[in-house]
């Protein structure tokens, strides 16, 4: 069982999997303005490695900011990529949480038993996704001499350039639409590349998956890295696509090295374990991370109720975090 907040009135949490399909409209665009919505919010783990201290800053902001609404989280395992999950890292990052007081109050649920969801979302955009047979090779050679090489140059656009291969599917992009995050503030729109909503092996893409998640389990605000505030462009415009209203955001600054590189589990990033098998106290840590967002002066140990007593979203800061090592 999870680490899911006890309910008041002795009732479960409503469940969410499997989802029933709400109506989709296939190319619509939207703009209704909708009812205020209870807010809710979302823990997305990837199984692929040990909760690193990214994570555990990300998942204390969503907790503060779900409890200062009196909002839910759910618990959301994104391990939609099979071959990076590794056995076991998905009991440890529950854990991890648990062990931080980061509790939730759906799920956890796991992308992995969502499949046919996504292919019935995939099929609903209807002449809005294209069959592409490029290889990365091909998408580079054909890229502007002076351009970013990992942008689309739309060569598939009219049809398959190979027929005889397996075809990834993409999204036929229309310009971006501006939105404004929480924390890193008006984000212009303009031109975005096509953009892969399932690979050629048959891999859901992460910018497909996300959107469904987030639309079918209610999420109002998605907290996350801000390694991925260039991805919201393209969900908002499959938000739209859809018929479907999309969350506010709220990107968090990354962790990085002393060299202002951004951590991540493939190099090197310390997990929350290190520092619970280094003697840290759960209050400990809480407190190098509550002063990483400007939710105190000082780096001391701190409980995670007087952190929720002092936030106010106002006060998070909007840089990176260097983070001690675990051992002096």
């Amino acid at each position: 069982m999870g680490a899911r907040r006890p309910h008041g009135d002795g009732a479960s949490p409503p469940r969410i999997g499997p989802l029933p399909p709400p109506s989709l409209v296939s190319t619509a665009i939207v703009t209704t303005v909708l009812p205020a919505l209870p807010y809710r919010t979302r823990y997305a783990p990837s199984p692929t490695g040990a909760m690193h201290l990214g994570h555990a800053r990300t998942a204390l902001l969503t907790w503060l900011r779900a409890r200062s609404e009196d909002g839910a989280i759910v618990m959301r395992i994104e391990d939609i990529d099979a071959p990076r999950v590794r056995a076991g890292a998905e009991a440890a990052i529950l854990r991890d949480h648990e062990w931080l007081g980061l509790d939730w109050d759906e799920g956890p649920f796991r992308q992995s038993e969502r499949l046919a969801r996504y292919d019935e979302v995939l099929a609903a955009l209807g002449d809005r996704v294209y069959p592409c047979t490029c290889t990365r090779r091909e998408v580079h050679e054909a890229s502007a001499p002076h351009g970013d090489p990992g942008v689309y140059p739309g060569l598939c656009r009219q049809g398959p350039l190979h027929p005889e291969r397996e075809a990834a599917s993409r999204f036929r992009m229309d310009e971006a639409e501006p939105f404004v995050d929480g924390l890193a503030g008006p984000v212009p729109g303009g031109h975005r590349d096509d953009f892969v909503l399932r690979r050629r092996d048959g891999l859901h893409a992460y910018q497909l998956v996300v959107v469904v998640d987030d639309h079918d389990m209610g999420i109002t605000e998605v907290i996350r890295g801000d390694d991925l505030l260039s991805s919201t462009p393209r969900q908002v415009a499959l938000y739209r696509a859809l018929g479907w209203e999309p969350p506010a955001w709220l990107h968090v600054p990354l962790v990085v090295g002393d060299d202002g590189v951004r951590l991540a589990k493939r190099h090197g990033a310390i997990g929350v374990d290190a520092y619970r098998d280094a003697g840290w106290s759960p209050e400990r840590l809480l407190g190098v991370l509550g002063a990483s967002l400007g939710l105190t002066p000082d780096p001391e140990p701190i409980a995670l109720a007087e952190l929720r007593e002092r936030f106010a979203l106002d006060q998070v800061h909007a840089g990176p975090f260097v983070p001690p090592p675990p051992r002096d």
